[in-house]
């Protein structure tokens, strides 16, 4: 099944945005729809939180990490201000998505055909 992104108002494709097009698409009512899409984003935040890498095949993989305490400059005064340590998300795109955005043919396991 293929999926059409021709319904989208704005550039930003959101929550919203994907329980319609679930909505319209795959024929779910749209209280189904935004459940479904408001309990995949719960999932991976909570797997998150737990400390759980979370993988998606062909787009890529989600995981928190720890970043230490460091000094940092106020850019406008020029004065030293202490960053604390912090937990951040991070987001490494998987090798198809990778060739898909820079526009190369991707075969159905991922594998780049260039030269084919």
């Amino acid at each position: 099944m293929q999926i059409s992104f021709e319904s989208l108002e704005t550039p930003a494709l959101t929550k919203a945005h994907l329980a319609d097009l679930l909505y319209e698409q795959i024929g779910l009512n749209k209280r189904e729809s935004k459940d479904m899409v408001d309990a995949f984003f719960d999932l991976v935040v909570e797997q998150l939180m737990a400390g759980e890498e979370v993988k998606i095949s062909g787009f890529g993989n989600f995981h928190i990490r720890t970043k230490a305490a460091r000094p940092g400059r106020n850019p406008r005064t020029g004065e030293l201000i202490p960053i604390d340590a912090r937990r951040v998300a991070t987001f490494h795109a998987s090798h198809k998505l990778k060739a898909l955005v820079q526009g190369d043919a991707v075969d159905d396991e991922g594998v780049e055909m260039v030269g084919r």
